[in-house]
């Protein structure tokens, strides 16, 4: 089973869940589609976007109901 944490990366997360790339752009990550974004592990990804981690993988597992 696929488990979304602050180490998973972009990439994984798209793979196993493509219904993040809405969400993810809702939230202000327009960057998703970028090869080097796909590298970034959420963490990365919200630290660059000024935003809490933790925070953003709670909202991501409710959205998608992980």
């Amino acid at each position: 089973m696929f488990r979304i944490t602050t180490e998973t990366t972009i990439g994984e997360l798209l793979e196993n869940c493509p219904e993040a790339a809405g969400i993810l752009t809702e939230m202000g990550m327009h960057c998703i589609g970028c090869p080097s974004a796909r590298r970034e592990t959420l963490e990365q990804a919200a630290d660059v976007h000024g935003m809490d981690a933790e925070s953003l993988v709670e909202d991501l597992k409710g959205f998608l109901g992980a």
